[in-house]
């Protein structure tokens, strides 16, 4: 197995260095993230249940992908590998917004991230890669809203914490004519 590096980076998202992705996790450390977000034509966003042999959140429904750039690969080139690789989707992705978290995982990790969020509209049909996600589904707005308050600890923690910011970005986003 090939060793993963992150990109380390201050507050302001400047890179500081670089370091294995499982260490970083380990020590907490502020590194570079890449989530996106699809939605079809009707607006629904495609969810992915993570696969449950991932090392932290197996199992618990997620935004559509997540990931790291590699040292010197753009957030915007990590974002489309990313859908790439575990969705099996090859869509142009728009950034939306940037945010920071850090966020406590059940297994002693700690998802400390700088996010660069971006957004497509597609309605083809995801082609999962089994060893990162093991169930789709798309769901309205206001649906995933219900479910996250009902049922929290059904989501991973950064998308809880990062879709309350996402309803106001869809009023701004372009979604084709139909």
């Amino acid at each position: 197995m090939s060793v993963i590096e992150v990109i380390l980076v201050d507050h302001l998202d400047r890179p500081t260095g670089k370091m294995e992705k499982l260490e970083v996790h380990e020590k907490g450390l502020l590194h570079r993230a890449v989530t996106v977000y699809v939605f079809n034509s009707r607006h629904e966003l495609l969810l992915q249940r993570r696969a449950s042999n991932k090392y932290h959140c197996g199992g618990l429904w997620s935004n559509t992908c997540c990931g790291h750039p590699y040292p010197h690969e753009s957030t915007q080139d990590a974002a489309e590998r990313r859908l790439r690789e575990e969705m099996g989707m090859n869509v142009s992705l728009t950034p939306i917004f940037e945010l920071s978290y850090n966020l406590p995982l059940s297994n002693g990790l700690t998802e400390h991230e700088y996010g660069h969020v971006f957004f497509a509209v597609c309605d083809e049909m995801p082609n999962l890669n089994p060893q990162e996600a093991d169930a789709f589904d798309y769901r309205s707005v206001q649906e995933i809203q219900q479910q996250m308050t009902q049922n929290p600890q059904q989501f991973t923690p950064w998308f809880l914490y990062t879709f309350p910011r996402i309803p106001a970005c869809l009023d701004a986003f372009s979604f084709p004519a139909s």
